[in-house]
């Protein structure tokens, strides 16, 4: 199995940091950061979480780095590092709604998502657990196994949200498509 070269790139930088480089550290960022921030915008649903998620991951990734044995495996760790912040985030704007909700004793509906396509409206209608591994391994290219340690679930898993996601697409889109 030939191992790309972006990769090995990847591996040499965190062994690098692992050594005390900051400027390796820089440059994993500068790369590595793009990515996370898809993955954040992925698992929140909102642009303004984005740089709360991304900033509390690369503080946990500063702090933990040394202890990550095999550089090979930064990817999965890194996302799933992501992952873990999207979920503390969601969860604090949930308990925050619930106050909100409780002080108003009024809920009021929260205004539907604009679709600008048809495939965006019917990527939206997948759940965040779809959406994000589409994403991961269409955008991101990670393998099932890499997937697998960023979400931190069962590769079968990952295999089943991967077939139960493109299922729904092809439905959703073979129904909105051209007449």
């Amino acid at each position: 199995m030939e191992r790309k070269t972006e990769r090995i790139y990847d591996e040499y930088l965190v062994v690098c940091c692992q050594g005390g480089d900051q400027r390796a550290f820089e440059r994993l960022v500068r790369r590595w950061q793009p990515k996370l921030a898809r993955q954040a915008w992925r698992l929140t649903g909102n642009r303004d979480a984005v740089p709360d998620v991304v900033q509390e991951a690369w503080l946990a990734i500063a702090r933990r780095l040394s202890s990550l044995d095999d550089p090979a495996h930064f990817p999965g760790w890194a996302l799933r590092i992501v992952r873990n912040k999207a979920v503390d985030w969601v969860r604090h704007r949930q308990r925050q709604r619930s106050a909100e909700r409780a002080l108003e004793n009024d809920v009021a509906p929260e205004p539907a998502a604009q679709q600008h396509s048809v495939l965006s409206g019917a990527l939206a209608e997948l759940s965040r657990e779809h959406r994000a591994v589409l994403s991961l391994y269409y955008v991101e290219q990670l393998t099932v196994t890499e997937i697998s340690e960023a979400l931190h679930v069962p590769r079968g898993t990952v295999k089943s949200r991967l077939f139960h996601a493109r299922r729904h697409l092809k439905s959703r889109l073979t129904e909105r498509g051209p007449k």
